[in-house]
């Protein structure tokens, strides 16, 4: 990777490098194609590289360059399959002490939100997570130290896969060459992102209120409990002793 290399510039402009690529390495461009996807849903380390943009952009370089949709797809759905099994296996290798801190580069915080998800939308969170940045990263990965049959994970990480690859690699090869969106390319990269990110914000801020509701139910709860037990004791103090 160049030293000046910059993963946001990339992300934003992905059409651009993707069409650099495409003049510098001609027909290897697919399995350029193929590793960052796999990378991306493989390596657990790797949530930050683009994905949803990714193939959005490469479906519409596809038409743009004569290149073969249809192979551009079975390839990357072939990677994002491959990518979900190497980090399920990685999980289910690491185990539950992947929670316990010791790894420096899993991040506790992701682990913890993406169990939630799991908790939340059991086995389709495999289907739903491939839509969702950083989560589809570690959903694999969550279910393998969990307890999910491998049987069980590999269909919702087909289907997921399936659905993932042909929504986007085909939206871009639908109406990536329109004028407005050639012309805005960089704007709607950052609007599918800003889209992709939403259900994270939603779910923090759910959570966040969520907890908020639960600290004033127990701090009135105790409140209460100290009005009875005041009321009590004055009550205690009031009545007449027994001679």
């Amino acid at each position: 990777m160049p030293e000046d290399f910059n993963l946001v510039d990339f992300i934003l402009h992905v059409d651009d490098h993707l069409a650099e690529l495409l003049k510098q390495y001609g027909t290897a461009f697919y399995w350029i194609l193929f590793a960052i996807v796999f990378v991306e849903t493989g390596v657990v380390v790797m949530p930050f590289l683009p994905g949803d943009s990714l193939l959005f952009a490469a479906g519409a370089l596809a038409v743009q360059a004569g290149l073969s949709v249809p192979l551009i797809m079975v390839m990357l759905f072939i990677a994002a399959v491959l990518g979900d099994t190497v980090n399920y296996h990685i999980g289910k290798f690491i185990g539950p002490a992947a929670f316990s801190g010791k790894y420096r580069f899993l991040k506790q915080a992701h682990l913890v939100k993406t169990q939630k998800f799991f908790e939340k939308h059991g086995g389709k969170a495999i289907v739903y997570a491939r839509f969702v940045p950083i989560v589809r990263t570690f959903a694999p990965f969550v279910a393998g130290v969990g307890t999910m049959s491998y049987g069980r994970f590999l269909w919702f990480n087909v289907f997921g896969a399936f659905v993932w690859v042909v929504a986007f690699v085909g939206a871009g090869a639908l109406f990536g060459n329109l004028p407005f969106i050639k012309d805005n390319f960089s704007k709607v990269i950052l609007a599918i992102i800003v889209v992709s990110v939403l259900p994270i914000f939603f779910e923090w801020w759910k959570a966040k209120r969520e907890a908020k509701q639960e600290a004033e139910i127990a701090a009135k709860a105790a409140a209460d409990e100290a009005a009875a037990d005041e009321a009590a004791k004055q009550d205690a103090a009031g009545a007449p002793s027994k001679e």
